[in-house]
């Protein structure tokens, strides 16, 4: 799953649409020498999450001597561009890693098995049933959730503790999360955090705190012009209290923990996901510490468990079966499981996250527990996004810009925002 959103749009839309036309040329999956099956399996990561799929492969491979897997990787952004292109041209791998915004897209596409085709292969019985939802689209199962994350409060635990404001509780809301920034703001002299008026995630989880969503059920939006204009009023003041980040630091936000204001050491907290808050340490030697999301003023939590990432089968592969045993020994496998760690975030195997809890370590330690403290206190994770979301996290972060850099009253922001957004989910 990926950290902060880039301002860049990497997966072509208008080129996802022509997946259904050219659905029917070709399949992925071949037959080595031998009649040995081989199979495409890509995914985004980093080194370490490569050599322990890798790993992971290759027991799969002994288990099952009669399938070779093909197997690649690369930087997120650069993925999720080559996947497109492969879909586009209807050579999607057999199995591929997708982030949560894909779905939708590429199950309208074309481009993802029907997983019920597999079911007998593929078992999702030790998955909660509310995080297997967020693979459905109308109805059917097209990607499966790999890992469990969640948003976060992470700060810098020194600096925060330094300041003499009171650490952050089990729960607080978005008030109280206010004024503890203007404490640390006027203790620190710097801001107290990043301005969450540009991310779409942490407006989720404000909405979600008011009763809302993003989206409807049938994929339109889910809240009005007023609740925007509540929302970026609310961070446009702090703002310019100073109690948030400035507009040329937020601007800046390209997607990497290092350019961010807590990464850059001009601000005490930051709003991340919690696996990839590992980036942090690197920059704040002296340690991070993970706390809730703020939740709305009644006390109901914004805040959801969401996949950090799918695992999905190409709707044109040769060996579906051998593809859903891939994807089933992944997810399912107690070997495996201990092999992948929490690279891809705390496993979705109910069994397997309890196993192998007591056995991560350091910063993995961090998030399972982190996650396990809320446990039983958040409601059930919305259903995939549909594809217009994808362009409209770039319209909602071009809008706030507006908003920081006073070029656009909050209302004004809000209004612009929601036409585009209709236009955008009717296309």
């Amino acid at each position: 799953m990926p950290g902060h959103r880039t301002k860049g749009f990497c997966a072509s839309a208008a080129a996802l649409a022509l997946c259904a036309v050219l659905a029917g040329c070709g399949g992925s999956g071949e037959s080595a020498g031998g009649g040995k099956v081989v199979l495409r399996y890509t995914w985004w990561g980093n080194p370490d999450r490569a050599a322990r799929t890798e790993q992971a492969v290759a027991l799969f491979e002994k288990e099952h001597p009669n399938v070779r897997v093909q197997t690649s990787f690369s930087g997120y952004d650069a993925y999720k561009q080559k996947l497109a292109i492969q879909a586009t041209g209807g050579d999607a791998p057999d199995v591929m890693q997708l982030d949560y915004r894909q779905i939708d897209q590429y199950a309208s596409g074309h481009v993802l098995l029907d997983l019920g085709k597999v079911e007998d292969t593929l078992h999702t019985d030790e998955i909660d049933t509310g995080l297997l939802a967020t693979g459905r689209v109308n109805g059917r199962q097209y990607a499966i959730p790999q890992g469990r994350g969640t948003e976060t409060v992470v700060y810098d635990t020194k600096a925060w503790k330094d300041s003499g404001v009171p650490l952050p509780g089990k729960s607080w809301t978005w008030n109280q999360w206010a004024d503890a920034m203007r404490e640390l703001a006027e203790k620190t002299g710097r801001p107290g955090s990043v301005d969450p008026g540009q991310s779409e995630d942490a407006f989720e989880v404000w909405l979600r705190g008011q009763g809302k969503a993003l989206y409807t059920k049938d994929n339109r939006l889910g809240f009005t012009a007023d609740d925007l204009t509540k929302w970026w009023t609310f961070t446009d003041e702090l703002r310019r209290e100073g109690v948030v980040s400035p507009a040329e630091q937020t601007t800046q936000l390209d997607g990497s923990v290092e350019n961010t204001p807590l990464g850059r050491g001009k601000a005490t907290a930051d709003f991340n996901w919690d696996a990839p808050s590992s980036g942090y340490l690197a920059l704040v030697p002296t340690g991070v510490t993970l706390a809730p999301m703020p939740s709305g003023q009644d006390g109901t939590p914004g805040q959801y468990f969401k996949p950090s990432m799918f695992l999905g089968i190409g709707a044109h592969t040769s060996h579906p079966e051998q593809a859903a045993a891939l994807v089933d020994f992944l997810l399912n496998d107690d070997q495996a499981a201990k092999i992948l760690g929490a690279t891809r975030g705390i496993p979705v195997n109910e069994t397997i996250r309890k196993q192998t809890a007591s056995e991560l370590k350091d910063f993995d330690k961090t998030v399972s527990d982190f996650q396990s403290s809320l446990e039983g206190t958040l409601k059930d994770p919305p259903q995939a996004p549909p594809s217009g979301d994808n362009a409209l996290q770039t319209t909602f972060q071009r809008d706030y810009d507006q908003v920081s850099y006073e070029r656009m009253s909050p209302r004004e922001a809000a209004e612009n925002y929601v036409t585009e957004a209709k236009a955008e989910l009717r296309s």
